[in-house]
């Protein structure tokens, strides 16, 4: 099975950056295509970066220019960097993975999310 663990989380304020960093156990064989989502009190997950597995980005409009997603095939991570801060980011940050474990089995795995506080 698969596993992905996020970490970075944390209290900032308005204006300030932080970098989530979302890993991969298991039994992989490789990852695909991966993503982040979030999720804000009262407010439905939406989707904010993805990346595929060859590192192409797509961002939702309210975070472009302020976020970038990247990855590391070779320690199955993805990062998000997050600069610029408002408020509105405020939520819990969940990582979303394809993969292919060592058994050839294709999985959709989720974090377990990690929370962003923007405020003063």
């Amino acid at each position: 099975q698969v596993q992905l663990v996020e970490s970075g989380g944390g209290l900032v304020q308005p204006g300030g950056s932080l970098r989530l960093s979302c890993a991969a156990s298991g039994s992989i064989f490789s990852i695909n295509a991966m993503g982040w989502y979030r999720q804000a009190p009262g407010k439905q997950r939406e989707l904010v970066a993805t990346i595929t597995s060859d590192g192409n980005p797509n961002y939702v409009d309210s975070v472009k220019g302020r976020f970038t997603i990247s990855r590391d095939n070779a320690k199955n991570t993805v990062y998000l960097q997050m600069n610029s801060l408002k408020p509105e980011d405020t939520a819990v940050y969940y990582c979303n993975a394809g993969a292919m474990t060592t058994r050839f089995r294709y999985l959709e795995v989720w974090g377990q999310g990690t929370l962003v506080t923007v405020s003063s």
